[in-house]
């Protein structure tokens, strides 16, 4: 059994409900949490920042209130981390890397003061890969570990919060997604994860990647959880162009576990993969068919439409939009980004401004031949990667662009969907991505 294991640890609602009940203060979970990252995370590296001070404080404060009988909000003195490229009135954010540093000077990104706003506590900052791109690098920083196998990697550039969320330190957390950076990690990690519909979610606060594509969304341990979070840091905000007007609903509301009438198209894409895809994929994503099927869903087989093409845009727009951003930082100041960091943004040089629009034209294209797909079904279930966590030993011998070819993630980040790995509905994750050395399941709650 690999470290940092601990039995069935209760979910971001169940602590939401319990302290709204009075069973558990905010301040007893807040502790329990750093006790538990001092217990594990000295393995995990998943915390870039602890909180303590203000985490305690802000939790006494919410004991207060609900001891005098006032509100404490939605998610009431419940203890959860911010990957390390939000904005936080109250510590350093660095984006993982050498060169940013923005201060804590009293204001937060508008999902973190949503977030505080509903009554959650700001227990951590979590890792993340050097401006959510490149790969892990030993040498500038400790590599995320997976808390179900600490010899495999966490995937993604969201990995902190993924797996501090499988290891217990914390019940849900915020990542982005670009192009599979929640997903990867979440699936990896046996956790939640959602990238939301484009815009949906302000990013006001946060530091970009590319612009047209980067998404805000929760991980947790349930699709619950998820939906309760989307609700609280859903919505329009003026500071964010992109951010669409659109009433919220009570997304948790409608998870009732009934699929009935609901037709889910599945596209096995092992045409993608070839032989590089997991020989365990084909058994795991079928269980994860029955299960839908067995909650009364109507399972068809279909084809995303420009697979390829759209997963190439998706290439081509991510990296032009990064280089962009960080054109005059590496111009400035290239050996301070790390070596596989720099290499990823250089590429974004091999592409013209025509090609930057080509791909925008085919994402658009995309766009709509997809809507007609969704014409046909209700949701589309594909696997999440192609292989399993890999080894970290063969970090050193990936090239900067292999999370994007290693994951059926980009499709949708190309389109703007939403899009979710769920553990509530997959097995994926736990079955063929993170196994202790003899084969069995390395955490007990799995």
């Amino acid at each position: 059994m690999s470290r940092g294991t601990d039995a069935s640890p209760r979910t971001l609602t169940e602590l939401a409900e319990g302290v709204q009940a009075g069973d558990v203060t905010s301040l007893n979970l807040v502790r329990e949490a750093f006790e538990r990252a001092d217990r594990v995370d000295a393995d995990l590296h998943a915390l870039k920042s602890r909180l303590t001070e203000h985490a305690e404080r802000a939790a006494a404060d919410v004991d207060e209130r609900h001891a005098a009988g006032l509100g404490i909000g939605l998610l009431g003195g419940v203890p959860v981390a911010v990957k390390d490229i939000f904005k936080l009135a109250d510590a350093h954010t660095t984006a993982g890397s050498e060169i940013l540093d923005w201060p804590p000077d009293g204001t937060d990104a508008v999902v973190v003061e949503r977030l505080r706003n509903a009554g959650a506590i700001m227990l951590a900052t979590t890792t993340t890969m050097e401006f959510a791109v490149g790969l892990p690098d030993e040498e500038r920083a400790p590599v995320p570990r997976n808390p179900w196998n600490l010899a495999r990697y966490t995937g993604g550039s969201s990995s902190g919060s993924a797996s501090a969320i499988a290891a217990g330190i914390v019940p849900a957390a915020l990542g982005t997604d670009t192009a599979g950076s929640i997903r990867a990690p979440a699936a990896y990690c046996a956790v939640t994860g959602l990238k939301p519909t484009y815009g949906l979610v302000p990013k006001s606060g946060c530091v970009p990647l590319a612009h047209s594509l980067d998404t805000v969304g929760p991980m947790a341990r349930s699709a619950r959880d998820c939906a309760l979070m989307l609700g609280v840091i859903a919505g329009h905000h003026p500071s964010d162009p992109s951010s669409v007007r659109r009433r919220v609903p009570d997304y948790a509301r409608h998870l009732d576990g009934d699929l009935s009438g609901l037709t889910v198209g599945v596209d096995r894409l092992f045409r993608v993969a070839g032989d590089q895809e997991d020989p365990a994929l084909p058994e795991v994503l079928h269980d994860g068919i029955e299960v839908i099927r067995g909650r009364g869903a109507r399972v068809v087989d279909v084809e995303l439409p420009y697979y390829d093409e759209l997963a190439t845009a998706l290439t081509v727009v991510l990296l032009c939009e990064a280089f962009a951003y960080h054109r005059p930082g590496l111009q400035r100041r290239w050996r301070d980004y790390g070596a596989t960091t720099r290499l990823a943004l250089a590429c974004g040089t091999r592409y013209t401004g025509a090609d930057y629009v080509q791909a925008q034209r085919v994402r658009r294209f995309g766009q709509k031949a997809l809507a007609r797909l969704f014409a046909e079904v209700d949701v589309v279930l594909t696997p999440t990667a192609v292989t399993g966590a890999v080894s970290l030993r063969y970090i050193a011998e990936m090239d900067p662009t292999h999370g994007i070819r290693s994951a059926y993630t980009p499709y949708w980040s190309a389109v703007g969907n939403p899009a979710a790995c769920p553990r509530d509905s997959t097995v994926m994750a736990c079955r063929w991505g993170c196994r202790s050395p003899a084969g069995r399941s390395a955490m007990p709650w799995c």
